[in-house]
């Protein structure tokens, strides 16, 4: 079984800045990418930052040049550092993760999210 727990959710104003952190625990073999979704309410669960085993990262045309994934790989920590936020960003940030838990046994981790609330 793998868990993945997030933090570091929380109330800022417009421009204010949080970072989130997730932690994978559990049966893990490797992780082949980490990354954060979010979803706001009526909204579809979308795609914020993914980061893969290599380091390429990818983001969501909405958040480049305010957001940053990074990653502890000793840690099996994934961290989105929002910086510059808007109303717009407020949404439940969940944590994902593709983990080979064995050898040739694939996982689709997701956490229970962290909400992010931005006032205007």
């Amino acid at each position: 079984q793998v868990q993945l727990v997030e933090s570091g959710g929380g109330l800022v104003q417009a421009g204010g800045s949080l970072r989130l952190s997730c932690v994978a625990s559990g049966s893990i073999f490797s992780i082949n990418f980490m990354g954060w979704y979010r979803q706001a309410p009526g909204k579809q669960r979308d795609l914020v930052a993914l980061i893969i085993s290599g380091g390429s990262t990818n983001y969501a045309d909405s958040v480049k040049g305010r957001f940053t994934i990074s990653r502890d790989n000793a840690k099996n920590t994934v961290y989105l550092q929002m910086n510059n936020l808007k109303p717009e960003d407020t949404a439940l940030y969940y944590c994902n993760a593709n983990i080979k838990t064995t050898a040739r046994s694939l996982y689709n981790a997701w956490g229970q999210g962290t909400q992010v609330t931005v006032s205007s």
